[in-house]
Protein backbone atom coordinates (compact mmCIF):
# COMPACT_ATOMS: atom_id res chain seq x y z
CA UNK A 1 0.00 0.00 0.00
CA UNK A 2 1.03 3.53 -0.66
CA UNK A 3 2.73 6.32 2.04
CA UNK A 4 0.62 9.02 0.76
CA UNK A 5 -3.51 8.67 0.67
CA UNK A 6 -5.03 8.02 -2.80
CA UNK A 7 -6.29 11.79 -4.16
CA UNK A 8 -9.81 10.09 -4.64
CA UNK A 9 -9.76 9.34 -1.27
CA UNK A 10 -9.07 13.18 -0.88
CA UNK A 11 -11.55 14.21 -2.82
CA UNK A 12 -14.29 11.76 -1.25
CA UNK A 13 -12.79 13.12 2.44
CA UNK A 14 -12.82 16.91 0.73
CA UNK A 15 -16.62 16.43 0.05
CA UNK A 16 -17.63 14.87 3.66
CA UNK A 17 -16.11 17.70 4.82
CA UNK A 18 -17.67 20.38 2.49
CA UNK A 19 -20.95 19.08 3.22
CA UNK A 20 -20.42 18.32 6.66
CA UNK A 21 -19.27 22.36 7.24
CA UNK A 22 -22.31 23.83 4.86
CA UNK A 23 -24.53 21.87 6.77
CA UNK A 24 -22.92 23.43 10.45
CA UNK A 25 -23.01 19.35 12.06
CA UNK A 26 -19.33 19.15 14.05
CA UNK A 27 -17.51 16.32 13.59
CA UNK A 28 -18.20 14.71 16.86
CA UNK A 29 -22.03 14.93 16.13
CA UNK A 30 -21.51 13.37 12.31
CA UNK A 31 -19.07 10.67 14.09
CA UNK A 32 -22.03 10.22 16.87
CA UNK A 33 -24.85 9.78 13.65
CA UNK A 34 -22.48 7.04 12.12
CA UNK A 35 -21.62 5.54 15.57
CA UNK A 36 -17.52 5.81 15.10
CA UNK A 37 -15.57 8.31 16.64
CA UNK A 38 -14.51 12.14 15.60
CA UNK A 39 -11.08 11.37 14.81
CA UNK A 40 -12.52 8.53 11.83
CA UNK A 41 -14.48 11.53 10.97
CA UNK A 42 -10.94 13.43 10.60
CA UNK A 43 -9.08 10.54 9.03
CA UNK A 44 -11.85 10.11 6.42
CA UNK A 45 -11.94 13.86 5.56
CA UNK A 46 -8.04 14.04 5.07
CA UNK A 47 -8.20 11.08 2.98
CA UNK A 48 -5.90 9.01 5.63
CA UNK A 49 -8.34 6.58 5.95
CA UNK A 50 -11.41 4.93 2.99
CA UNK A 51 -14.72 5.11 3.53
CA UNK A 52 -16.20 1.76 2.80
CA UNK A 53 -19.26 1.72 0.43
CA UNK A 54 -21.24 0.93 3.94
CA UNK A 55 -19.88 3.38 5.68
CA UNK A 56 -20.77 6.02 2.77
CA UNK A 57 -23.62 5.08 2.62
CA UNK A 58 -24.47 5.97 5.97
CA UNK A 59 -22.71 9.33 5.82
CA UNK A 60 -24.46 10.13 2.19
CA UNK A 61 -28.11 9.64 4.43
CA UNK A 62 -27.12 11.63 7.50
CA UNK A 63 -25.84 14.33 4.80
CA UNK A 64 -28.76 14.61 3.19
CA UNK A 65 -27.20 13.66 -0.33
CA UNK A 66 -26.58 11.09 -2.47
CA UNK A 67 -23.74 8.80 -2.71
CA UNK A 68 -22.58 10.14 -5.87
CA UNK A 69 -22.03 13.71 -4.11
CA UNK A 70 -19.04 12.67 -3.15
CA UNK A 71 -17.52 11.91 -6.64
CA UNK A 72 -18.88 15.33 -8.06
CA UNK A 73 -16.70 17.37 -9.80
CA UNK A 74 -14.01 15.28 -9.32
CA UNK A 75 -10.87 17.09 -11.19
CA UNK A 76 -9.87 14.66 -14.50
CA UNK A 77 -6.59 14.55 -13.28
CA UNK A 78 -7.80 12.89 -9.53
CA UNK A 79 -10.02 10.42 -11.40
CA UNK A 80 -7.16 9.67 -13.36
CA UNK A 81 -5.62 7.75 -10.18
CA UNK A 82 -8.45 5.18 -9.99
CA UNK A 83 -6.03 1.68 -10.82
CA UNK A 84 -8.36 1.48 -13.85
CA UNK A 85 -7.69 4.68 -15.44
CA UNK A 86 -4.24 4.35 -14.98
CA UNK A 87 -4.06 1.21 -16.44
CA UNK A 88 -5.93 2.65 -19.46
CA UNK A 89 -8.99 0.39 -18.99
CA UNK A 90 -11.15 3.50 -18.49
CA UNK A 91 -10.85 6.80 -19.71
CA UNK A 92 -11.78 9.64 -17.08
CA UNK A 93 -14.96 12.32 -18.15
CA UNK A 94 -15.20 14.60 -15.07
CA UNK A 95 -14.84 17.98 -16.35
CA UNK A 96 -12.59 20.30 -14.03
CA UNK A 97 -14.68 23.30 -14.84
CA UNK A 98 -15.54 24.75 -11.20
CA UNK A 99 -13.67 22.86 -9.05
CA UNK A 100 -11.87 25.66 -6.85
CA UNK A 101 -15.35 27.49 -6.51
CA UNK A 102 -16.41 24.94 -4.03
CA UNK A 103 -13.33 25.81 -1.48
CA UNK A 104 -13.94 29.21 -1.18
CA UNK A 105 -15.30 31.20 1.67
CA UNK A 106 -18.39 32.94 -0.17
CA UNK A 107 -19.28 29.77 -1.72
CA UNK A 108 -19.99 28.05 1.72
CA UNK A 109 -21.57 30.96 3.09
CA UNK A 110 -23.77 31.42 0.06
CA UNK A 111 -25.26 27.56 0.21
CA UNK A 112 -25.20 28.09 4.28
CA UNK A 113 -27.71 30.99 3.81
CA UNK A 114 -29.71 29.29 1.50
CA UNK A 115 -30.14 26.35 3.23
CA UNK A 116 -31.12 28.41 6.13
CA UNK A 117 -34.50 29.53 4.19
CA UNK A 118 -37.02 27.37 5.88
CA UNK A 119 -39.58 27.34 3.03
CA UNK A 120 -38.70 24.99 0.28
CA UNK A 121 -40.76 26.71 -2.33
CA UNK A 122 -38.82 30.01 -1.52
CA UNK A 123 -36.02 28.05 -1.92
CA UNK A 124 -36.59 27.01 -5.09
CA UNK A 125 -37.72 30.26 -6.14
CA UNK A 126 -34.25 32.04 -5.56
CA UNK A 127 -32.81 29.07 -7.18
CA UNK A 128 -34.28 29.47 -10.35
CA UNK A 129 -33.90 33.57 -10.34
CA UNK A 130 -29.99 33.18 -9.50
CA UNK A 131 -29.47 31.06 -12.57
CA UNK A 132 -32.08 33.51 -14.97
CA UNK A 133 -29.26 35.88 -13.43
CA UNK A 134 -26.48 34.02 -14.18
CA UNK A 135 -27.91 33.54 -17.85
CA UNK A 136 -28.55 37.23 -18.81
CA UNK A 137 -24.97 38.01 -17.64
CA UNK A 138 -23.12 35.27 -19.50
Amino acid sequence: MSASPNPIDIHVGGRLKLRRTLLGISQEKLAESVAITFQQIQKYERGINRIGASRLYDLASVLDVSVGYFFEEMPAQVAGQSPAQRSGAVSPTVPDAGYNLLARRETLELVRAYYQIEKESVRKRLFELTKAIARKTE
